[in-house]
């Protein structure tokens, strides 16, 4: 049995490897690697004053001196989109950890207990999911008031619908599985099982949400900054970057493109991680 499992786990195994040494994984890893490195580290990679400019020095193009051009009061574009990555990613991180926990220990409870405890609180999933993301986080920032945290507390709480979702179904195949009323046959409880059986062999795909998530919450983050939602000025966020960059357009395109073409970069990164993790995906 041994020797067998050996060799059925053997390509298995390889498989998974192969799976994580693709370009389009390892540049995906990488761009999120910087992205962590800038909210960790933002000043070992822009040592400048984010909120700092120079009027000399306003709207100009990127050079070797300004590598992302300056905006209209003369501060580096750069060194502002570096530091806004404490905000926006931190954001996300703390949407994704709200919608995450929450959003999992329903679902966890609803696929274990049944009955009218799973009927409740799949209805008010129901409800959650019926109203559009965007506009339920609005509600939440108008109710809560304006910043990063109220911005990523808002934008978890969007996220918890499809957490609570994908955990139960999760849970309801699981919790029938030979393995499960075994333990419960032996004597075992109902805390003891499913903390030690059903969210180990449940978690996985929920796992892989998170990362999914995670470019969706930079996502709605960013928006909530566009429209003034979000981080207040002069404070250097994704979002609220676009959004000041988007009266010179035609004047000075590097103000909104370049910020923009960070989001997607680290949005899609996010997204082929995903798909790793899942196991699915090419390239």
């Amino acid at each position: 049995m041994t020797a067998l499992t050996a060799i059925t786990a053997g390509p298995a195994a390889r498989a998974r490897r192969r799976r994580w040494v693709r370009p389009g994984i390892v540049l995906s890893l990488l761009v999120l690697a910087v992205a962590l490195l800038w909210t960790v580290l933002p000043s070992l990679f822009a040592p400048g004053d984010p909120t700092a400019g120079s009027a000399g020095q306003a709207l100009r193009p990127p050079s070797p001196e300004h590598w992302f051009g300056t905006d209209s009061l003369g501060r580096d574009l750069y060194t502002r989109v570096v530091h806004g990555a404490a905000q926006s990613v931190t954001g996300a991180l703390i949407a994704v950890t709200v919608g995450f926990v929450v959003g999992t220990a329903i679902g966890l409870i609803a696929g274990s207990v049944r009955g009218w405890v799973d009927d409740s609180l799949m209805r008010v999933i129901d409800v959650m999911l019926a109203i559009p993301s965007l506009l339920l986080s609005l509600s939440i920032v108008i109710l809560l008031g304006f910043g990063t945290a109220t911005t990523a507390v808002a934008v978890g709480v969007t996220s918890i619908a499809v957490f609570a979702r994908l955990s139960r179904s999760q849970v309801v195949s699981v919790r029938v599985s030979e393995y499960v009323e075994a333990a419960y046959g032996s004597g075992g409880t109902f805390w003891t099982v499913m903390w030690r059986h059903i969210l180990p062999n449940s978690i996985t795909p929920v796992v892989a949400l998170i990362a999914l998530q995670f470019g969706s919450a930079i996502l709605q983050i960013a928006t909530l900054g566009f429209l003034g939602y979000g981080a207040p000025p002069p404070t250097p966020e994704w979002g609220l970057l676009i959004s000041e960059g988007r009266n010179y357009v035609a004047t000075a395109w590097w103000l909104t493109v370049l910020p923009g073409i960070v989001v997607v970069l680290v949005v899609l990164a996010t997204n082929r991680v995903s798909q790793a993790i899942r196991g699915g995906g090419e390239g």
